[in-house]
C-alpha cells in the first residue's frame, strides 16, 4: 500500500452494504423542530481507485422527525458510469462525456430538485429517500460540468454556478438559475490555462472567481489527480458584476496559493468586497509536502486595483460553513472543522470558541441549522476509531463548548466524506 491509498483504509474505507435501519437510538433530546433530511455525499468506492476524490458517491442520510431518529439509509449514487463501468470519460470527439459521473462531492437542494454533485460532469438528481432519478441538465440547457460548490442566494432565490473543464477555450463558464430553476445566465469566463477551480464567492453584487496555479497535468491522468502545482501560472481573483455579467471579468493578482473552499463573501459600505477563505499555500507541488489550510481574508478594493490578504487564524481546519440564509452579507460567524475540533469563528471580534471531542472522535463537515428561536445547531458525522462507528452528532451553536445536544447511533460507520446539507421539510 502506497502513501496515497489512506482512502482505503481506516475511517476513510469504504463500507459495503447498502443499510436501512428504523428508530435509531439516541443519547440526549433531539430538537422536535429539527424535522428534516441530513444528507451527506463522499467517496465509496467499489475497487481500488487511485485518488480519495475519485471513488463511487454514496450519499448517508438521516431522517429526523419531531424529536425523534426515524432513519438512516445509505446509498451509492447510481450514475450511468456506474451502471456501465465501461461508459467512456470522453467522447469521440475528445470532448467530455457529460454523463460518466462518481457524483461524490455535495447534496444540495434548489428548486425542488435534490442535487448529487462532481465538479468534472452534469448533476444528478436523487430523492430525499435516496433513489436516484437521473442526470440533470436544466432541460437541456446545460452543456458543461458543474461546480460541486453552488451558491443559492437567500434574497433571489437565484442558483449561482460555474463549471470547468474544458480542453479548448473558453476553459471556464458562469450560469446562474432562477428560483424556479430555469438557466437564465450564460457567460463564458477566459482563462489562460485549464487549472482546477473548485469553489468560487459571491456577494450581493459580485461573483468572484479564483484563478490559481493548480493546472491540468495530461501526463499524470488515469494515475491519480491529473493537476499538479505550477510555479510559474500566477494567481488571481476575477470580479464578476451580478448585474451586468456579460461586461465580463475583472482580474487582479494575488500571492501563489490554492483554495478548496469558500467561507463567505460580501460587499462593504466602502464598496470593497471581503471573501474569507481556506487557504493552502501551495497544493500538489511535486517535492513539496502539502501544507495544512487556514482561515485568510482576502479585501478587493477595486478602486485601487489591489487586493490585501490576511491570515486570520493559525490552526489548521476545512470545510468552512456559515448560516446560509446570510451567504453574501456580512454574516458574523462562520464554522470550520479542524483536527478533532469544531471551531467558531467570530468574524466582527476576531476570536473563535471550539468543541473539542473526545481522543479518537473525529468529526467531517458541520452544517449549520437555524432554530426557531435563538442561534441554531450543528450538525457532523462523528466517527469513533474505538468502536469504528459513527454517530450523528448535534451541537448547540451558540454554546459550542457544551456538551452535544444529542447523538444519533448509526447502524454502521460513515466513511469520511466531503459535503451535505440540510433539508428542511417544506
Amino acid at each position: 500500500m502506497t502513501t496515497t491509498d489512506f482512502h482505503l483504509t481506516g475511517a476513510y474505507a469504504p463500507v459495503h452494504d447498502e443499510l436501512t435501519a428504523f428508530d435509531l437510538p439516541v443519547t440526549g433530546a433531539l430538537p422536535p423542530e429539527l424535522t428534516g433530511w441530513y444528507l451527506r455525499n463522499g467517496p465509496n468506492p467499489r475497487a481500488d481507485n487511485q485518488h480519495w476524490f475519485t471513488g463511487d458517491g454514496m450519499v448517508h442520510g438521516v431522517r429526523l422527525d419531531r424529536g425523534r431518529a426515524a432513519w438512516y439509509r445509505n446509498r451509492w449514487v447510481r450514475t450511468e458510469s456506474f451502471a456501465d463501468p465501461d461508459l467512456k470519460l470522453y467522447n469521440e470527439d475528445g470532448t467530455r462525456n457529460l454523463h460518466s459521473s462518481v457524483a461524490n462531492t455535495h447534496v444540495v437542494n434548489h428548486a425542488g430538485r435534490t442535487l448529487a454533485l462532481v465538479e468534472s460532469s452534469l448533476p444528478y438528481e436523487i430523492t430525499t429517500e435516496l433513489e436516484t432519478v437521473g442526470v440533470y441538465d436544466f432541460g437541456g440547457e446545460l452543456a458543461d460540468a458543474m461546480t460541486a460548490h453552488p451558491k443559492i442566494c437567500p434574497a433571489t432565490g437565484e442558483l449561482h454556478f460555474f463549471g470547468y473543464g474544458s480542453i479548448t477555450a473558453p476553459h471556464v463558464g458562469y450560469y446562474r438559475a432562477d428560483a424556479a430553476g430555469k438557466l437564465v445566465v450564460k457567460q463564458p469566463i477566459d482563462v489562460p490555462g485549464l487549472t482546477m477551480m473548485h469553489d468560487f464567492a459571491f456577494t450581493g453584487e459580485h461573483v468572484v472567481f479564483y484563478d490559481l496555479p493548480v493546472v491540468f497535468d495530461r501526463a499524470s491522468a488515469g494515475r491519480g489527480m491529473p493537476y499538479r502545482w505550477d510555479t510559474g501560472y500566477g494567481a488571481r481573483l476575477g470580479v464578476l458584476r451580478r448585474d451586468r455579467p456579460e461586461a465580463g471579468v475583472r482580474w487582479l493578482d494575488i500571492e501563489p496559493c490554492y483554495v478548496f473552499h469558500t467561507l463567505n463573501a460580501f460587499d462593504t459600505a466602502d464598496r470593497r468586497i471581503v471573501v474569507h477563505v481556506l487557504r493552502y499555500d501551495h497544493q500538489w507541488w511535486a517535492g513539496h509536502e502539502d501544507p495544512a489550510a487556514s482561515l485568510w481574508r482576502w479585501t478587493i478594493d477595486l478602486a485601487a486595483g489591489t487586493v490585501t490578504e490576511d491570515r486570520l487564524d493559525d490552526r489548521p481546519g476545512e470545510f468552512p460553513r456559515i448560516d446560509d440564509r446570510l451567504a453574501g452579507s456580512d454574516t458574523r460567524f462562520g464554522h470550520v472543522t479542524g483536527r478533532g475540533v469544531l471551531r467558531r469563528h467570530d468574524l466582527h471580534a476576531g476570536t473563535a470558541t471550539e468543541h473539542v471531542f473526545a481522543p479518537g472522535r473525529t468529526p467531517g463537515e458541520a452544517v449549520f441549522v437555524p432554530a426557531d428561536d435563538g442561534e441554531g445547531w450543528l450538525l457532523t458525522y462523528v466517527h469513533d476509531k474505538a468502536e469504528d462507528r459513527s454517530d450523528l452528532v448535534v451541537l448547540d451553536a451558540g454554546n459550542l463548548a457544551a456538551a452535544p445536544v444529542a447523538a444519533v447511533h448509526l447502524p454502521q460507520r460513515v466513511p469520511a466524506g466531503f459535503h451535505g446539507n440540510w433539508l428542511p421539510d417544506a
